[in-house]
């Protein structure tokens, strides 16, 4: 039984303008039902191909800040949200998530300075200690996502745009463990990611957007992984050919 938060989701394209650059997607345009099978869907594939575009539209369409934070948090500093959210028709689960996230790379400032803003005065001691025992603004951008991340310790909803964007390695592998705990707690994740890293945690379902349409694969069919291999392995062999012109 397919107990998850978001258990699947469509497009009515009635409520997409005929003229909408989404119409121009190959995977966005040949989408007709996307069911999330685990708790951890990564979506994978080339920029521009429309990854962000449906993981933002998901996560408006679930009731998120189009600028990330939880479900509460209500605020804009820009607007511009894809037409797309409107026409997600969204299956949910029967659960109630205990916690829920949006994490978008480009705007986690801006989500970390509501955070300081939404915070009780007289909780300043607790809310310190929940993140390091400082200020997120007091942190590196990586230091304070994770920090942030790592203070959810139960079941929920978590939709996330490239993580790995202010991570090292290292910390990526923090990630990776942190993820394959809750999600072994039933959390849902729902990720835009090009790191090999991340693909690489068991069990994860690896939906691919290359190739005009969407499809499931394996780790070693990504591109993130094949490059990584390439360059690892080759790495002589394939730099001369990149720079021979150069």
């Amino acid at each position: 039984m397919n107990d998850r938060f978001i258990q699947s989701v469509q497009i009515d394209w009635s409520q997409v303008e005929k003229s909408s650059y989404l119409s121009e997607i190959p995977v966005i345009r040949s989408l007709k039902k996307l069911e999330f099978q685990r708790n951890i869907t990564f979506f994978v594939g080339e920029n521009g191909t429309g990854k962000s575009t449906l993981l933002e539209a998901i996560a408006v369409a679930y009731g998120f800040n189009p600028e990330g934070g939880t479900i509460n948090y209500r605020f804009s500093t820009y607007d511009d949200v894809s037409e797309l959210s409107r026409a997600i028709r969204m299956t949910k689960g029967y659960r109630r998530p205990k916690s829920n996230y949006f994490f978008r790379a480009e705007s986690f400032f801006n989500v970390a300075s509501k955070m300081e803003d939404y915070r009780d005065g007289d909780l300043k001691e607790i809310y310190y200690a929940r993140y390091g025992g400082k200020s997120l603004h007091e942190q590196s951008h990586g230091e304070s996502f994770l920090a942030y991340f790592q203070s959810f310790q139960d079941d929920g909803i978590f939709i996330m745009d490239e993580p790995e964007a202010a991570l090292s390695p290292q910390r990526q592998l923090t990630l990776l463990i942190q993820l394959a705990k809750m999600a072994k707690l039933g959390a849902q994740f729902i990720i835009a990611t090009h790191s090999p890293i991340l693909l690489g945690i068991p069990g994860a379902d690896i939906i691919s957007f290359d190739d005009g349409k969407l499809h499931r694969c394996r780790y070693e069919e990504t591109e993130s992984y094949q490059v990584m291999e390439m360059f690892l392995n080759h790495r002589e062999v394939l730099l001369r050919k990149l720079l021979e012109d150069v």
